[in-house]
């Protein structure tokens, strides 16, 4: 298999996974900006969304979307491992914090990320934004480790990703502790450690 990534963006959450599950693949490094991967490939021909993660298959099958990504590889080589079984009320609530991860928390910091937003609307978009993380560290409070319970799942690898951009864009969620707690954890897990390191090689 074949990653496409860009280092510090969600690709970052199926590269973990990859590593949680120790499957063999290979990373692609793919500037945003042109649309090139690292061999010199049109990225739009390998996903027409122009934008990571990608996994490409042994099978040539292109696969986009951190979430569907993830939910594949953990259904397909480790079942209940990373996921809980498909039609699972657990797995409902996975879907959940994975749909809201995505659509409110992701999603979300897109204005941040615009250097032409006024100032009026960077502090409607931080308040909003610090509001959603609020319900996260309110999860990981009654959990007590992990966002579905004590063990990680393919929620906590993007949630993971997600949290690390608020210092980047200037949304302080340093008061939450169980977030904090939960950041200094999955940091430490050698899979995390060694997709980071991996990725600043590729990238460098």
């Amino acid at each position: 298999m074949k990653l496409f990534f860009t280092p510090g963006a969600c690709s970052l959450a199926p590269h973990i996974v990859l590593r949680e599950l120790d499957l063999p693949f290979v990373l692609e490094h793919v500037d945003l900006k042109t649309k090139k991967t690292s061999s010199g490939a049109d990225f739009f021909s390998i996903n027409p969304k122009g934008y990571v993660p990608a996994l490409q298959l042994d099978d040539g099958e292109i696969l986009t979307e951190g979430p569907s990504i993830t939910q594949f590889l953990a259904d397909k080589y480790a079942p209940g491992k990373l996921a809980a079984a498909s039609g699972s009320v657990e797995r409902a609530r996975l879907n959940a914090h994975l749909t809201f991860i995505g659509t409110e928390l992701h999603k979300g910091f897109s204005p941040l990320f615009n250097p032409s937003i006024t100032a009026e609307a960077r502090a409607t978009v931080t308040a909003n934004q610090i509001r959603k993380f609020a319900l996260i560290d309110q999860v990981l409070a009654k959990s007590g480790a992990y966002l579905t319970g004590q063990n990680f799942t393919i929620a906590d690898a993007y949630f993971f990703v997600v949290q690390s951009w608020a210092p980047m864009l200037g949304v302080d969620i340093t008061s939450m502790s169980h977030i904090m707690a939960f950041a200094i954890k999955v940091a430490t897990r050698p899979t995390v450690l060694a997709a980071l390191e991996a990725e600043k090689a590729k990238f460098e």
